[in-house]
C-alpha cells in the first residue's frame, strides 16, 4: 500500500448538521459514542457526503444536497450568522505519516435564482504545496462553474484523482433483515448503492464464482461458532433464476436442515452481512451500530475481529455503537474514541484519550464502557421508569 491513502488521518468541520465544530485526528479504527440524537449518524454522513460528491457514477454536489434536502438541511441549526459550510479531510498513507493530501470544502446556498449548493472555497494541497484553489478566474467569469466541485469532474481532477478515487471507494452498509429478506415488501425505486441491503443477494450473486466462494466459505467458518447448529453456507439460485443463501443445520432427520435466508434470524443476516462488507475491499468503511440484532457474547468479539481486519488489510474502520459489550474490550484504546457531547450550540466531538479522566483510568485497565458510557448517559434518565 506504500504511496497510496489508507486512512482519513484528520477531519475538520464546521456547521454540518449537528456540528457547529469539529477538529480531530482519526485512528484507523475510529468507535464514535454518544447519547441518542448527539449526531452520530450524522458524523458518519460527511464521509457518505463527499463519497456521493465524488462517485464517478451518479456523482456530484448537487445531487449529494438534494438527497440531504439541501444545503438548509445539512447546515447546523446553531450556525447563525457563518453561512458556510465547511469539510476538510486529510488524507495519509499511514498512521503515523504527515497528510500527504489535504481537501477543503466550503459551501453556501445561492442568495436568488434556484438557491442551488455555491462552492464557495475549494481548496487542494499535495505535501502542504496548494494545487488547486477556487473560485479561480474561470469561475469569477461564470459563476454557474461554482455549483460543481472539481473533485466530481473527471477533466478537472487530474492532478488529485487519487483523492476522487479514494472518496468513492468509501462503503456503507447497514443491512435490514426484513428489506433482505423480503425486498418485494417495499416497493418503490431502489437506493443508489444499497445501503440497507435489500439487493444484498444479488450482490452476492455479481460476484466472480471464485470471490463469492471464497468469501463465503471464510462467513461459513464464523457462522459455525456463532450461530448453533450451523453447518453450512452456500448461495443457489431457484427454478426462475433468483439468487438465495442456503445454510444447512445439524439435524436428526436427513435433509430436513436446510433453510434459506426468509428462515435466518435478523442476527444471523446482520452477521453475514458485517462479515461481507469487511471481506468485500480494501476501502475505509462505515459502520452504524453493528452490534443491531446480535448476542452479546458475538459483539462482545467484533473488536478483535475489526483488528485482524485493519491488521491483515489495513483498512480504516469508522463504526458507531452504543454497546457495552463492544466497548468492554481493553484493547481498545482512548484514542480511537470520539465522544460526541451534544448541547444548545451543537455537538462537540472529543477524543476520549484528550480527557485526563477517561485517559487515567483506561491507562490503569478500565474497560472503554465503565471509563465511557457513564458520560453519555441522558441526565436523569432514572425519572423515563416514571413515564
Amino acid at each position: 500500500m506504500e504511496g497510496y491513502i489508507i486512512i482519513i488521518s484528520h477531519v475538520r468541520l464546521r456547521n454540518w448538521r449537528n456540528f457547529r465544530e469539529v477538529n480531530v485526528d482519526l485512528a484507523q479504527r475510529v468507535i464514535v459514542v454518544g447519547p441518542n440524537a448527539s449526531g452520530k449518524s450524522n458524523f458518519l454522513d460527511v464521509f457518505r457526503f463527499i463519497h456521493d460528491v465524488a462517485k464517478q457514477e451518479g456523482g456530484g454536489l448537487q445531487k449529494a444536497i438534494s438527497q440531504r434536502g439541501g444545503v438548509s438541511k445539512i447546515r447546523c441549526l446553531a450556525a447563525r450568522n457563518l453561512p458556510e459550510i465547511k469539510i476538510e479531510i486529510h488524507l495519509s498513507e499511514s498512521i503515523d505519516s504527515e497528510p500527504k493530501w489535504k481537501y477543503i470544502l466550503e459551501i453556501v446556498q445561492q442568495s436568488r435564482g434556484h438557491r442551488r449548493a455555491r462552492v464557495n472555497k475549494e481548496e487542494v494541497y499535495l505535501n502542504g504545496k496548494q494545487i488547486l484553489k477556487r473560485p479561480d478566474a474561470n469561475d469569477k467569469k461564470d459563476d454557474l462553474r461554482l455549483t460543481q466541485t472539481h473533485l466530481e469532474q473527471i477533466n478537472a481532477n487530474a492532478a488529485f484523482r487519487e483523492i476522487a478515487d479514494f472518496f468513492d471507494s468509501i462503503s456503507y452498509l447497514h443491512l435490514v433483515p426484513q428489506l433482505l429478506r423480503n425486498p418485494e415488501s417495499f416497493p418503490g425505486p431502489a437506493i443508489p448503492e444499497d445501503p440497507y441491503g435489500r439487493s444484498f443477494l444479488e450482490k452476492v450473486a455479481r460476484t466472480s464464482e471464485n470471490t463469492r466462494k471464497t468469501r463465503l466459505k471464510k462467513i461459513e467458518s464464523a457462522l459455525r461458532i456463532a450461530v448453533p447448529q450451523l453447518q453450512q453456507l452456500t448461495d443457489t439460485k431457484d427454478e426462475a433464476g433468483v439468487p438465495h443463501l442456503e445454510a444447512v443445520y445439524s439435524h436428526w432427520r436427513p435433509r430436513a436442515g436446510k433453510q434459506q435466508e426468509d428462515q435466518f434470524s435478523d442476527g444471523t443476516l446482520r452477521l453475514i452481512g458485517l462479515l461481507w462488507s469487511l471481506l468485500e475491499s480494501d476501502s475505509l468503511l462505515l459502520l452504524e451500530e453493528p452490534e443491531l440484532s446480535l448476542n452479546g457474547s458475538i459483539v462482545s468479539q467484533l473488536p478483535s475481529v475489526f483488528s485482524k481486519v485493519r491488521s491483515r488489510k489495513k483498512r480504516q474502520l469508522i463504526l458507531s455503537t452504543h454497546s457495552v459489550d463492544l466497548l468492554s474490550d481493553k484493547g481498545i484504546g482512548g484514542e480511537e474514541i470520539l465522544l460526541l457531547t451534544p448541547s444548545s450550540e451543537g455537538t462537540t466531538v472529543t477524543v476520549s484519550s484528550s480527557i485526563e479522566e477517561v485517559r487515567l483510568l483506561l491507562e490503569n485497565g478500565v474497560s472503554p464502557a465503565d471509563a465511557i458510557l457513564s458520560r453519555i448517559h441522558p441526565n436523569n434518565i432514572e425519572e423515563l421508569s416514571l413515564f
